[in-house]
């Protein structure tokens, strides 16, 4: 087995390609998914190797393509969707919201929806209130659907293959400032399984559970409290629905602290459900208050020093421990 540092946007695109040469009912739909390779680059080289009954260029039109999707999951398909940035994604609630998620249940389990929905989301670009969302708990809130948000390129491979054998509707969603950053990558299958968290660092004096983009950021405030003598455990969720919430509990008994950080916004966030499931089923071993860190609950501005005021940074990941173990 040889182990290579690949970009996070690498990662993706190997999984697509080893997915759809693997599996012939897999498909794509999206904008500019093509010969262009997609916005982030993330299909490059498909079109070419499967052509274009497999790799589909869309109209602009999200609640076209993803209802189109929808069907063709039920039909015997397994649709690879890509959403140019997840605040569109809203022109497509029904579909999904209405549709992917609920056929299961109400056809009784004869109609399955295998169907992924790739979006890329998160501040910190400059592309303001229209572009800059962290939309995920809107998808965790309704049943039927999977959400998967991965930190790194080994995680971002293993779960979109994982994604795409499942047989439910998988969110699987991407933070655009995560593409760039580099990782080690196997070159040999492997899968990352759904539902289980991964522990990025150890540590006995508080939990911080991080999402996304703010696993960086947590893992840098993990090094700068052990400067001061306080060791944090860092875990990555990496599936939102189902919550790996055993693994958080079990630390957050070892170490009576928790911050959770999340870069959608405080109210009804993220950090607010994990809070709420660790204070009622692991309330005896807090020693401290839990402590949230997310965006501010205001649209992402366009400037550049307040957009970064708004949304969580190291700094503030560092003040959130310090208060609770001192």
């Amino acid at each position: 087995m040889t182990i290579r540092r690949l970009q996070y946007r690498q990662a993706l695109n190997e999984a697509l390609h080893e997915e759809m040469a693997r599996d012939p009912v897999i498909c794509m739909l999206g904008e500019d998914i093509g010969s262009y390779g997609g916005p982030f680059k993330i299909t490059e080289g498909l079109y070419e190797r499967f052509g274009e009954k497999r790799v589909r260029d869309t109209p602009i039109s999200e609640a076209g393509f993803c209802g189109l999707a929808v069907g063709a999951a039920i039909t015997g398909l397994r649709p690879v969707v890509e959403v140019l940035y997840v605040d569109f994604v809203t022109l497509a609630m029904d579909q999904i919201v209405n549709q992917a998620a609920k056929a299961r249940y109400m056809f009784g389990g004869k109609a399955c929806v295998p169907l992924v929905i790739r979006a890329q989301g998160g501040g910190g670009r400059g592309n303001a209130a229209q572009h800059s969302q962290s939309l995920e708990m809107w998808f965790v809130h309704v049943p039927g659907l999977v959400v998967v948000q991965p930190s790194t390129p080994y995680d971002a491979k293993g779960l979109l293959k994982s994604a795409i054998r499942d047989d439910n509707p998988v969110l699987f969603l991407e933070h655009k400032l995560l593409y760039n950053t580099t990782g080690p990558v196997p070159d040999e299958e492997y899968l990352v399984p759904i539902g289980v968290a991964d522990v990025k660092r150890a540590g006995d004096d508080v939990t911080i559970v991080a999402t996304s983009r703010m696993v960086l950021f947590a893992l840098d405030a993990a090094e700068e409290l052990a400067r001061g003598g306080i060791e944090a455990e860092v875990i990555d969720p990496r599936t939102l629905k189902p919550l790996d919430i055993e693994t958080i509990i079990r630390s957050v008994q070892r170490t009576g602290r928790l911050v959770v950080v999340n870069e959608g916004h405080l109210t009804g966030g993220f950090t607010a459900e994990v809070a709420a499931r660790v204070q009622r089923e692991a309330f005896d071993w807090l020693d401290a208050p839990i402590m949230q860190v997310a965006t501010e609950d205001v649209p992402l501005p366009y400037a550049g020093p307040l957009e970064l005021e708004a949304i969580p940074n190291e700094q503030d990941i560092v003040n959130a421990a310090r208060s609770i173990v001192y």
